[in-house]
C-alpha cells in the first residue's frame, strides 16, 4: 500500500491499527530474540506482557510528549476511533489508547517511516528492560505508588 501521508491519514483507522499490531508485535518479538536465548515459550511469555493492551497503553502514555503534531493527530484519531469490539482482557480506557499507539506505528509503517518506529519502540522497550517489567518493584519513573 502506497500513497502520500495525507492520503494514509483518511484510511480507516481500524486498518492502521490492524497493521501497526503485527509491526508492533514483530518488533517486539525481534527485540526479544535478539536478546535471549531462552526457549521459545519463555520468549512467548515475555512478547505476551509487553504486547497486551494495559502494557501498550502505559508505553503510549510514556511516548505522548515525544510525538509531533501529525503523529499525535493519529494517535488521538486512533484512540477516539469506536472500538469495533469489547476488550475482553484489559480495561477500556487502556484498550482504546491501545488502538491509539497501534493506529499511529501502522500509520507509521504504511508511510515508510521505519526509523521513528525504531525510535519510538526503543523508548519503549528501554522501559521494560526487554521483557523485564521493573513496574511492579517501581523503578520506572513515575510508577511507584505512594502509601
Amino acid at each position: 500500500m502506497t500513497g502520500s501521508e495525507k492520503e494514509l491519514k483518511e484510511l480507516p483507522v481500524s486498518v492502521m491499527a490492524y497493521i501497526g499490531d503485527a509491526v508492533y508485535e514483530l518488533a517486539v518479538r525481534k527485540a526479544l530474540a535478539a536478546r535471549f536465548r531462552g526457549k521459545s515459550g519463555e520468549l512467548h511469555r515475555r512478547c505476551v506482557r509487553l504486547v497486551k493492551a494495559a502494557a501498550q497503553a502505559d508505553a503510549a502514555r510514556r511516548l505522548l510528549t515525544d510525538l509531533t503534531e501529525e503523529e499525535d493527530s493519529v494517535f488521538r484519531r486512533g484512540r477516539n476511533s469506536a472500538p469495533g469490539s469489547q476488550p475482553k482482557h484489559a480495561a477500556p480506557v487502556d484498550y482504546r489508547v491501545a488502538t491509539g499507539l497501534e493506529a499511529l506505528i501502522g500509520w507509521l509503517h504504511l508511510c515508510g517511516r521505519n526509523d521513528r518506529i525504531d525510535e519510538l519502540m526503543l523508548r519503549i522497550l528501554e522501559d521494560y528492560e526487554y521483557g523485564e517489567d521493573r513496574r511492579q518493584s517501581g523503578q520506572i519513573r513515575g510508577t511507584q505508588s505512594s502509601t
